[in-house]
């Protein structure tokens, strides 16, 4: 799993994007939110084994701004949970 916050304009979410398509991993699900407290916390894209999870409304310090969204983020993928 890699993750991005939305709104970084460092580590810009469109940079990460093209990186992993240059990748030319098949995409296995397609872009589409992900919830938290039936909220929308960011967007996600899965290839094969990999995941790419965005948190919205956040830069690269997601876990200091949206605390509980990046909880569950990592809370989800250790336990193997779907992000939908």
């Amino acid at each position: 799993m890699h993750y991005s916050g939305d709104t970084d304009g460092v580590v810009p979410t469109l940079g990460t994007r093209r990186w992993i398509e240059k990748l030319d991993w098949p995409i296995t699900s397609a872009w589409q939110p992900w919830t938290s407290n039936g909220q929308v916390s960011g967007y996600t894209q899965t290839y094969g084994s990999f995941s790419f999870v965005t948190i919205h409304g956040v830069g690269h310090m997601a876990p200091q701004w949206k605390r509980y969204d990046t909880q569950q983020m990592i809370l989800k993928y250790i336990h193997g949970e779907s992000y939908l």
